[in-house]
C-alpha cells in the first residue's frame, strides 16, 4: 500500500531546548516537525509549506508571538492554519483576549503537559489530513464533471453527426431518444420521432412483415436486423437496414433497446443495376444458345424435309418416263408413300409443338385400355424393326386396368417412344415392351399406376445430355455427319403428352453404348378391371363401296388436290364433281344439289369462308343447310375454331388421309357404315 503522507508541524521557540522538549513529546506522532528560533525564521517556512498546526512561544525576543501571529494571519495561504500558543507566564485575560483575537485556538502553559499536547495536536493533525482529504475529492470530483461534460459533449455530437439513425426504446416500447438522422429517415420531427414507432414509417407493403419480425425479437431477446422500405409523409421512399440489441443492467436487467437506422438505398440500387446486368447476360446467353439451337434445328428440318423431297420427286420423274415394270412401279410407289408419310409425321410433330407452346393441344378423353393401344402402336412400327432384324420383345400385363385419357395421344406415346427406340438401336438389337401396374404415394393416398417401360440395347444417353433428352429441339449429335435422322422433337412431345395425362416420364443409361430405359407411368382409374372390350375395336372390314350414290361437291385450286378427292371418292362409289373456285362452285349448285361439300380454305380470289358464308345464305332447298366440310393446310387451334363458326360441320388438316376423311363423311351424314380410321 502507498505510504501516507507526513503532515507538517511548526514548532516556533527561541530557546532550542524548548523545541527539543516539543520533539520529544510530539515524535510519536510520526509526523514531519518542523523547528523554527524566531518570528522571522518561522514566516520563511511558511512560504513554502502548508502546516496541519503552529506551535507559537508568546516571548521572543524580536519579534514576539503575537506579532508573528499577526503576519501569519495576514497571508491567505496561512490565514487559517491553527495557532497554538506557549508561555511560560500566566496568563492575563487581556493576553487571551488578544491571542483568540489574533486567530489562536488555544494557550498552554509551561511546563507542558505531554498527553494534553499530544492529544491537542493530534486533533489537529487529523483535522488537516481530512481536510487534504476534502480537497483532493474536490478536485477529483471537478476533474471527473469536467471529464464526463466532455464525453457528453462528444457523445451528443457523436449521436448528432452520425450518418446513422439511432433510437433507444424502454421496456414499454416508449421510445426515449432518437437522433437527427433517424427524424430524417423516418421523417418525423423531434417531438414526433418520440411518440411514434419506426414501425409506423415503414412502406405499407412491407409493414407487416416488419411488424411480426419485430414482435418475434421483442419476444426473443436475440439481436435484430432486417431490411425494409421506409415511406415519409413527404412521399419519400428510402431502403433502410433496422439493428436492434438488448440493453442490459449490470445485474443483467432488461432496460430497454437500442438501435439504428441505416439508409441503404444507393446499396440496393446497386444490387439492383448488379442484378439487371446479370440478368441481361443470362438472358443474353440464352438468346444466343437459342439462336445457336433455332439454326441448327432449321438446318436439320431443311435435311429433314427435302431427304423425303428428293425420293419422292425422283420416282416420280421415273414413274412419269412409264419405263417400269410392275415390280419397279410397286417399289417406287412404296418409296413415294413411305417418304410422304415421313414428312407428313414431322410436320405433325413441328404442329404439336406449335400447339404445345401455345397451350392448345387438347386431349379427347375416355376410359383406355392400354392393351390395344400398346398392341396398335407395336403393329405400326414392325415395318421399320424387321429391315433392322431387331427384336420387339413384349411381357404386357393383362390385369393392368383402363386410364383416362386419349387413345389417339396415348398410343402416339409409344409409338413415339418405341420409333425411337428402334432408330438408335443397331441392326440386330433388341428393344422390349413391358406393361404392369406400380403403386405409389399421391398426398397421402395409395395410387395405383400403369408402367409402361420401353428398354432397347442401342448407343445410350450420354450422363451430360441425360438431363436434357425431355427438352425441345435437342439433339446429342446435331452436326452434318450425324447418323440419325429426326428433328428432335419426339420425346419433348411425349414428355407434354404424359404431363397432360397426369403422368410421369423418366429416362435412364448406363452411358453411351449400354442402351436405354424410359418410362412412363399414367393413374389407373379406380374400381375398373381391365379389358380388351373396354375400348372396342373398330371393325377391319369395309363396304367396298360405303358411299355409293353420294353426291359430292369438291372444291379445291390446286388441281392436283382436285383429282385426288374426286378419285378416292369415286373409288368409294360416290359421284364426284371438282371445281376450282367459289363461283365455279355456286354455278354447279344452281344446276343441281349436292349431299356434301368438301371445300379447301385457303384459296386465291375467294376463300373457303367465302364460299361458305354464301352457301349458308341460300334457301335450305337450294344447298343452304348442306353438310360441309373444310380442308386446309392450317392446323391451328383458331383456325379450326373459326372454321366450325363460319358454318363448316368438320375440319380436316392436310395432308389428307383418305380413310380419315371418308369415315368424317359417314359420320356427318350419319351414313350406316363402318369405316376404319389409321
Amino acid at each position: 500500500m502507498q505510504m501516507e503522507p507526513k503532515v507538517n508541524i511548526l514548532l516556533v521557540d527561541d530557546k532550542l531546548e524548548n523545541l527539543l522538549a516539543l520533539e520529544a513529546i510530539l515524535e510519536k506522532l510520526g509526523e514531519n516537525l518542523v523547528r523554527a528560533t524566531s518570528g522571522e525564521e518561522a514566516l520563511r517556512c511558511l512560504l513554502h509549506q502548508d502546516f496541519a498546526v503552529i506551535l507559537l512561544d508568546v516571548q521572543m525576543p524580536g519579534m514576539d508571538g503575537f506579532e508573528t501571529a499577526t503576519l501569519i494571519r495576514n497571508r491567505g495561504r496561512s490565514r487559517h492554519t491553527p495557532i497554538i500558543f506557549l508561555t511560560a507566564f500566566s496568563t492575563s485575560d487581556q493576553m487571551l483576549f488578544k491571542g483568540y483575537a489574533l486567530g489562536a485556538v488555544d494557550y498552554l502553559l509551561k511546563p507542558l503537559d505531554p498527553n494534553i499536547l499530544t492529544s491537542k495536536v493530534t486533533v489537529f493533525v487529523e483535522l488537516f489530513k481530512k481536510t487534504e482529504a476534502v480537497k483532493q475529492q474536490a478536485a477529483q470530483l471537478v476533474a471527473m464533471n469536467a471529464e464526463l461534460r466532455q464525453s457528453e459533449e462528444r457523445l451528443r455530437s457523436l449521436s448528432t453527426c452520425s450518418p446513422v439513425g439511432i433510437f433507444e426504446i424502454d421496456t414499454e416500447g416508449g421510445c426515449r431518444y432518437t437522433n437527427p438522422r433517424y427524424q430524417i429517415i423516418c421523417g418525423l420531427k423531434a417531438v414526433e420521432s418520440l411518440e411514434k414507432s419506426w414501425l409506423e414509417s415503414v412502406h405499407p407493403e412491407d409493414r407487416e412483415r416488419a411488424v411480426a419480425s419485430w414482435s418475434a425479437y421483442i419476444y426473443e431477446g436475440r439481436d435484430y436486423s432486417e431490411e425494409f422500405r421506409f415511406q415519409t409523409a413527404q412521399g419519400i421512399i428510402r431502403w433502410v437496414q433496422v439493428r436492434s440489441s438488448p440493453m442490459l443492467s449490470g445485474q443483467g436487467e432488461l432496460l430497454g433497446y437500442v438501435g439504428t437506422l441505416e439508409d441503404i438505398t444507393e446499396r440496393k440500387q446497386a444490387e439492383e443495376v448488379r442484378a439487371q446486368v446479370i440478368r441481361e447476360q443470362t438472358a443474353r446467353q440464352e438468346a444466343e444458345a437459342a439462336n445457336r439451337m433455332k439454326d441448327e434445328f432449321l438446318a436439320v428440318l431443311s435435311h429433314e424435309l427435302r431427304t423425303p423431297l428428293t425420293s419422292m420427286l425422283g420416282w416420280s420423274k421415273i414413274l412419269r418416263s412409264k419405263k417400269l415394270d410392275d415390280k419397279a412401279t410397286s417399289r417406287a410407289l412404296e418409296a413415294i408413300e413411305r417418304n410422304a408419310i415421313s414428312q407428313m409425321q414431322l410436320i405433325e410433330d413441328i404442329l404439336d409443338v406449335s400447339r404445345i407452346i401455345r397451350g392448345q393441344l387438347r386431349l379427347n378423353v375416355s376410359a383406355v385400355n392400354l392393351i390395344s393401344v400398346m398392341e396398335a402402336a407395336l403393329e405400326a412400327v414392325r415395318p421399320l424393326a424387321e429391315p433392322k432384324e431387331i427384336q420387339l420383345n413384349t411381357v404386357l400385363d393383362t390385369s393392368v386396368g383402363s386410364v383416362y385419357g386419349d387413345p389417339a395421344r396415348l398410343q402416339q406415346i409409344v409409338w413415339n417412344l418405341l420409333t425411337n427406340a428402334i432408330k438408335f438401336t443397331p441392326k440386330g438389337g433388341r428393344v422390349e415392351v413391358n406393361l404392369s401396374i406400380v403403386c405409389g404415394e399421391e398426398q397421402q393416398i395409395t395410387q395405383k399406376y400403369a408402367q409402361i417401360q420401353v428398354i432397347d440395347t442401342g448407343i445410350g444417353i450420354s450422363s451430360e445430355f441425360l438431363p436434357k433428352v425431355f427438352e425441345r429441339f435437342r439433339q446429342a449429335d446435331s452436326t452434318t455427319t450425324r447418323s440419325h435422322n429426326g428433328l428432335g422433337l419426339g420425346l419433348a412431345i411425349v414428355r407434354h403428352l404424359v404431363e397432360l395425362h397426369k403422368g410421369t416420364i423418366f429416362a435412364q443409361s448406363p452411358g453411351s453404348g449400354q442402351g436405354a430405359t424410359f418410362t412412363v407411368r399414367l393413374p389407373l382409374l379406380q374400381d375398373n378391371r381391365g379389358n380388351r372390350e373396354a375400348t372396342g375395336e373398330i371393325s377391319s372390314s369395309v363396304a367396298s363401296t360405303p358411299l355409293a350414290g353420294l353426291k359430292v361437291l369438291v372444291v379445291d385450286d390446286e388441281a392436283d388436290t382436285r383429282n385426288l378427292l374426286s378419285f378416292m371418292f369415286e373409288e368409294y362409289g360416290a359421284i364426284a364433281t371438282a371445281v376450282a373456285s367459289v363461283d365455279e362452285a355456286l354455278a354447279v349448285l344452281e344446276q343441281a344439289k349436292a349431299d356434301i361439300l368438301i371445300s379447301d380454305i385457303g384459296m386465291s380470289e375467294q376463300d373457303g369462308y367465302t364460299l361458305i358464308r354464301k352457301l349458308r345464305s341460300l334457301e335450305p332447298e337450294k344447298g343452304g343447310c348442306m353438310p360441309a366440310i373444310a380442308l386446309t393446310a392450317y392446323t391451328r387451334e383458331e383456325d379450326r375454331l373459326e372454321a366450325l363458326s363460319a358454318g363448316f360441320q368438320q375440319y380436316l388438316s392436310k395432308p389428307i388421309d383418305p380413310t380419315k376423311l371418308i369415315a368424317m363423311v359417314a359420320s356427318v351424314l350419319k351414313l350406316p357404315v363402318q369405316v376404319p380410321v389409321s
